[in-house]
């Protein structure tokens, strides 16, 4: 209560002291109560055990405030019973011992609560994240490599273990706000807390009131963009699947189309479900969104690049899962194509990894498009000028007839390359049954042009000359096998 009138020569000051002297006085014959209000002509008196405590005229009223000499008398007779009250609940120690039961009870609710908390939020984000990988990758719209990249595991596992803080500070504000209302010496910090609570609260249940027009116009655009999301993949599925043709769209390019249609469409649903978001308006969001925006544009500048060269190189068709092609130094068959690299299995069984961006910048040979018509393998071989080119083309071709994975249609052919000053350049061209076997096939040719040319005689000046041996240099066939060599079935 708040004096503010001077009443027969008492400052409102001497009014408050006199006041609280009638209440100690009160306190100490445990007189606590009932407290009573009854008119006293323009005024109220508030009396506490039949004795009067103290008066309040109109002219203490703050009528600013909308107050009137009736509310100021029932809120100050309402504070004057609570206090009395809580004193007699403080000099009562049974009804003390009951509160720090329940205090101790409510601590150890708290700590079990947070433990829970704490020791699950590891296995909850797991979870989250790993059913969200999945539903990414069951719904075309990303890759496992693009999901890994991209880093959303990390992020949904960071809002988890915001969620789960929150929930613990929530949790140790009602702790703190019931355990400070146990007692009568902290009741008024206790409950003022939860009235700053219950305060938020209630903006916050006003502003879900508010927003839920917004929301709903949300859903909607989200439930239109995901149906639409359905009808491409039901379209671009029929085109891979051959069911539609479509001059412009080819079956290995309909899987990553349709990925770009579905993220052009929830582009677009995101645009126009933008301003219906609440807070959308607000300085603060418009300001975060620009930073957002900014740091994207900042820092995936080499992912966008390597996403751009995925799309190059799928929809230029130069390669496909199976092809064995040559990128740079690396040969093998393309087991991946990502949206970030691709990956090639060497004949050596080496899984290399092949970032997007360094595909395009090189020379792709590829060895299986043209499987049908047959793709020429060439090695060479040099011969001096004294051997007759026919017997070097029969020899050349005989190696390759006893060399398996080689086709016949179309046959090998010997080319003369070049007509060096002391050698002729041969070069043996033949096609192969399976371009994955190229570096093995090469190693057989090679094996089988040297017993070849050994056996008639003929000796192989590769890779120098220099001058005419006075003997050739070749191995005879009784030679062919010396220790630790020994023959297979394979050699003839």
């Amino acid at each position: 209560m708040v004096f503010r009138a001077t009443v027969l020569g008492r400052a409102a000051s001497e009014r408050a002291i006199a006041a609280r002297q009638v209440i100690d006085r009160l306190v100490e014959a445990n007189r606590m109560g009932p407290v009573e209000t009854k008119s006293l002509g323009p005024a109220m008196m508030i009396a506490v055990a039949g004795q009067d405590v103290f008066g309040i005229v109109p002219a203490d009223v703050d009528t600013l405030a909308g107050e009137t000499l009736a509310s100021t008398t029932s809120r100050a007779a309402a504070n004057l019973h609570t206090a009395l009250a809580e004193v007699a609940e403080a000099r009562h120690l049974g009804g003390l011992a009951d509160e720090v039961l329940q205090v101790l009870v409510a601590t150890v609710a708290f700590a079990i609560l947070c433990w829970i908390l704490l020791k699950g939020r590891l296995r909850l984000a797991d979870r989250l994240s790993g059913a969200a990988s999945r539903r990414l990758q069951a719904s075309k719209v990303a890759d496992h490599e693009f999901v890994r990249a991209s880093k959303i595991m990390e992020f949904l596992q960071r809002i988890v273990n915001v969620v789960v803080w929150l929930l613990v500070l929530f949790a140790a504000y009602t702790w703190l706000t019931f355990s400070l209302r146990r007692f009568p010496y902290t009741r008024y910090w206790g409950e003022s807390l939860r009235e700053f609570l219950l305060a938020r609260l209630v903006v916050i249940g006003h502003a879900f009131i508010d927003a839920l027009p917004g929301l709903f116009m949300v859903l909607v655009i989200v439930l239109i963009t995901r149906f639409a999301t359905r009808l491409v993949a039901l379209f671009f599925g029929a085109i891979q699947e051959g069911r539609i043709a479509i001059g412009w769209i080819f079956p290995e390019t309909a899987a990553p189309t349709r990925k770009l249609v579905v993220l052009g469409l929830w582009l677009f649903g995101a645009a126009m479900a933008y301003p219906y978001v609440p807070g959308s308006d607000s300085e603060a969001f418009k300001g975060i969104s620009l930073l957002t925006g900014l740091m994207l544009s900042l820092g995936s500048s080499g992912l966008v690049g390597q996403i751009m060269g995925g799309f190059t190189i799928t929809y230029s068709r130069a390669l496909r899962l199976g092809d064995f092609v040559s990128v740079g130094d690396v040969q093998g068959t393309v087991t991946q194509m990502g949206t970030l690299s691709i990956h090639v299995m060497t004949t050596r069984n080496e899984d290399v990894t092949i970032p997007n961006q360094v595909v395009v910048s090189q020379i792709v040979t590829n060895y299986s498009r043209e499987v049908e018509n047959g793709v020429f393998v060439g090695t060479d071989v040099t011969i001096g000028y004294d051997v007759a080119w026919r017997q070097v083309e029969a020899l050349l071709l005989m190696a390759a007839e006893r060399t398996p994975g080689i086709r016949r249609q179309p046959p090998p052919a010997v080319r003369q390359s070049t007509l060096d000053q002391a050698v002729v350049k041969y070069t043996l061209l033949f096609c192969l049954d399976e371009p994955k076997t190229r570096v093995v096939t090469l190693a057989t040719v090679h094996q089988n042009i040297l017993d070849a040319f050994n056996e008639y005689g003929v000796q192989i000046t590769s890779p120098n000359y220099e001058a005419d041996p006075t003997e050739r240099k070749v191995v005879p066939p009784d030679k062919w096998f010396p220790a630790p060599a020994k023959p297979t079935g394979d050699d003839r």
